[in-house]
């Protein structure tokens, strides 16, 4: 060591229990003047009784990403005050410690490493396994999404100490029911236990700790990193952007039905006449779904910050919401065709939702020309379907332009007709406005004043 830098024991606490500690931790701990522990919440922390501790960083932080650097900034200016210092961590040293990672980079010191029994031993032993053999990857769970990308297994996933990284990791993997996990915790003391839990369960039922960890013998489904990526941006976003930070989901409610319309918008343009370019019609809906994506992962993010929900909730509850709807694929109800399918899911989600009238939960802020839509196919489905005779007679009727109702009414007749010869009338409407426009614009740039451009 040189005469200008100050020095850093490093030594480790075992996988557990106080046994499993090493002699030389041992004979390091009672020779030490002055010592660290990461956190007190490990049960051979008992070693160290005088020792100060980082719990308080760990319950401070915003943000866990500067939790190690903060640890590692102050061991750093303790040792260069003491003359040197130990610092004690759970496991071993070298087995997923970021402290000692930021600590063994930092030029104004010198690291003395004393190796341990980590977790990862007692964990073999448990699981009976030969992780060369096995080819077991060993995945951080704060990271679990981004290095477990592309994996099928076998995995031991460390870091699953809570309820927020279970529910990461979860939603990293696109499984069910046939996805299984072995649940490690606290190997090596006397209240050790492996637990079975289904994929779903994970989140639901494990009461993580700081001796959890997770064994995947295999993958069922690839990791979606892609997924995971975005939900960490909004994250992110809301951490550090001004006016991300200032968003609620009121705020928020204008941008939703903007994206929604810009979609339908790129939708349109699929079908739209002289299209020679699939492939960049196909582009502008991909990005259009992202933007609408953005806004569903926003506000489960805001309501993940009232720990109402998660977006793995929300894609959890859609996934049973459909099962339960599909019993024709799921179940052993028979739908031979579109109009079953559509009877059994009305008749499913009025139970659902104890709905006193099939009108019930219709969005009263739909377009009108929508509202009317849904409004006249909800009765037609309940046997209430508008007959011919009443579209004859209010067509019939003398039309007053400066009547609501008069306007109405006619209006309400025409969508029943579209519906009836299985047509949109939105959809309608807005292509022979599109076409109006067109003919305007061109009347416009041709400097033609010609009042017949909205006929066409």
């Amino acid at each position: 060591m040189s005469d200008t830098r100050a020095q850093i024991t490093i030594c480790g606490l075992g996988p557990g229990a106080v046994g499993d500690v090493t002699d030389r931790t041992r004979q390091v701990l009672a020779d030490a003047s002055r010592v660290f522990l990461r956190t007190r919440r490990h049960p051979s922390a008992t070693l160290a009784p005088n020792a100060d501790t980082f719990d308080h960083i760990y319950d401070g932080a915003e943000h866990l990403d500067t939790v190690y650097t903060d640890i590692a900034d102050a061991l750093v200016e303790a040792a260069l005050e003491n003359e040197g210092v130990v610092y004690a961590v759970p496991g071993s040293p070298l087995v997923l410690e970021r402290s000692v990672r930021h600590l063994r980079r930092d030029p104004r010191i010198d690291v003395e490493l004393v190796p341990a029994l980590s977790f990862l031993d007692t964990t073999w032993a448990r699981l009976g396994i030969d992780p060369v053999e096995e080819a077991v990857r060993l995945i951080d769970g704060h990271t679990f999404a981004r290095d477990a990308a592309g994996e099928r297994g076998p995995l031991l996933v460390a870091h699953a100490h809570a309820a927020w990284v279970l529910s990461d990791i979860k939603l990293a993997i696109d499984a069910g029911s046939e996805q299984s996990v072995l649940v490690l915790q606290r190997l090596g003391t006397s209240d050790e236990s492996i637990t079975e839990v289904a994929w779903p369960d994970l989140d639901r039922v494990v009461e993580a700790d700081h001796l959890t960890s997770l064994y995947l013998p295999e993958v069922t489904a690839p990791v979606a990193r892609e997924l995971h990526q975005s939900v960490e941006l909004v994250h992110r976003l809301r951490q550090e952007c001004p006016w991300d930070q200032e968003q609620t989901h009121r705020s928020l409610r204008k941008y939703l039905v903007e994206e929604s319309y810009e979609v339908l918008d790129a939708i349109d343009q699929l079908d739209g006449p002289g299209v020679s370019d699939a492939s960049s019609v196909y582009a502008d809906l991909e990005e259009e779904l992202g933007d609408l994506l953005f806004q569903v992962l926003f506000h489960a993010e805001l309501a993940a910050e009232a720990g109402e929900f998660t977006i793995a909730d929300v894609a959890r509850t859609m996934h049973d919401k459909l099962v339960g709807r599909h019993p024709h694929v799921f179940g052993d109800v028979v739908a031979s065709d579109a109009t079953a399918v559509v009877a059994n899911w009305e008749a499913i989600k009025k139970t659902e939702k104890q709905r006193a009238s099939i009108m019930d939960g219709i969005p009263s802020s739909l377009p009108a020309l929508l509202l009317t839509e849904k409004v006249l196919k909800k009765a037609d489905r309940s046997g209430q379907t508008a007959d011919a005779d009443w579209i004859s007679e209010v067509m019939s009727r003398p039309f007053d332009p400066t009547s609501e109702s008069s306007i109405g009414q006619h209006l309400l007749a025409v969508v029943e007709l579209a519906r009836r010869n299985e047509l949109d009338p939105e959809a309608a409407l807005r292509q022979v406005t599109a076409a109006a426009r067109q003919r305007f614009e061109a009347a416009e740039t041709a400097g033609i004043d010609d009042q017949l451009w909205v006929a066409g």
